[in-house]
């Protein structure tokens, strides 16, 4: 399910509507070099810092609990700016229209920082032998990703990212409030593009503490984080519970959701 905006009362543009335009392509281009970096990361290959490789070795206490903090940050940073009341007073610093865009390179940050600052623990957990097996869990791990990044652009890409908010701005045109729509993937679940982070997670041949460490603190925050934000759109939108309570959470077809 996703909560869409519209965008039809005409106003005049601020004096800042292209530097707005100009944040919102940096922030998303902020994404675009995390989102790749990420997948680079979790898949041990080509940048100079991954899960495995690349970071000071600080010694297995140590780096559980900085990777802790480092993934606790972006934690923190990425509920907190998504939670309506935060919403309503960081808008007061800054415009409504770039606030979505706001969000999404403070995340980037945040997560750029983690990857930066990650320490390894090399340590194997499993490792899959066979060209067979290594292939399956390569493909699953793929799938995943582009998977994630599918499930943007079913909900509402350029929106999600706040490129929309910006250019709507430039052309004059003000936000209004979103609206309830269930786009094909949200009839089947509430949350489709979080199906695809757990192969992104957690498919890989060689599983080490670390990279173990790292799916299961992000598979951790996706569970919390999706009550969050049910709890946030049960309050903004009346159909969601209506919605929620005959659309399994994660997988197609299973029984009605208890709470």
């Amino acid at each position: 399910m996703v909560a869409t905006r519209q965008f039809n009362v005409r106003t005049r543009p601020g004096v800042g509507a292209v530097a707005a335009v100009v944040h919102g392509a940096v922030s998303y281009l902020a994404f675009l070099a995390v989102f790749l970096y990420a997948v680079a990361f979790l898949a041990d290959t080509i940048v100079p810092r991954t899960v495995d490789r690349g970071g000071p070795y600080s010694g297995t206490p140590i780096a559980v609990a900085i990777d802790a903090l480092l993934l606790g940050v972006f934690a923190v940073q990425h509920s907190v700016m998504a939670r309506p009341a935060f919403k309503r007073r960081w808008t007061t610093l800054v415009p409504p229209y770039v606030e979505r865009s706001t969000y999404v390179l403070a995340a980037s940050a945040s997560l750029a920082l983690a990857f930066w600052q990650w320490r390894p623990i090399p340590a194997v957990v499993w490792d899959v032998p066979g060209a067979a097996g290594q292939s399956l869990l390569w493909m699953l791990f793929t799938l995943g990703w582009v998977w994630v990044l599918a499930m943007s652009f079913a909900i509402d890409h350029l929106d999600l990212f706040g490129l929309r908010q910006v250019a709507r701005h430039l052309r004059g045109l003000a936000d209004q409030a979103p609206s309830f729509a269930v786009p094909l993937p949200h009839r089947l679940v509430r949350h489709p593009m979080t199906l695809g982070f757990f192969p992104a997670f957690l498919a890989t041949p060689t599983m080490t503490v670390g990279h173990l460490l790292f799916a299961g603190l992000g598979i951790a925050y996706i569970l919390v984080g999706v009550r969050l934000e049910e709890r946030d759109l049960a309050e903004e939108l009346p159909e969601y519970t209506a919605y929620a309570a005959v659309t399994p959470r994660f997988i197609p077809g299973l029984a009605r959701h208890r709470r």
